[in-house]
């Protein structure tokens, strides 16, 4: 992958085969949207979601470790916090 503009990357596109509704497909091309780029878009929230998930499962006892600290101590610099 590259990099392109501020937060955009590139990457080879590859062919694929989708099944889609084909009343959704009418209408998307009526709207003149991009099916390939909507549904890219829809799939990079898709794996986004998921590494989100298995990050959170993996790290679950950590972050129960680190809640429960708090709750037993406090947050650590809370002395210096301004509201």
């Amino acid at each position: 992958m590259r990099m392109n503009a501020p937060g955009k990357v590139s990457s080879t596109k590859r062919a694929t085969n989708v099944s889609l509704r084909s009343d959704l497909i009418d209408e998307a091309k009526k709207l003149g949207i991009n099916i390939s780029e909507a549904c890219e878009q829809g799939l990079e929230k898709e794996v986004a979601r998921s590494r989100r998930e298995v990050w959170l499962e993996q790290n679950r006892e950590a972050i129960e470790a680190a809640n429960a600290w708090v709750e037993k101590h406090g947050l650590p610099l809370a002395r210096y916090r301004q509201f």
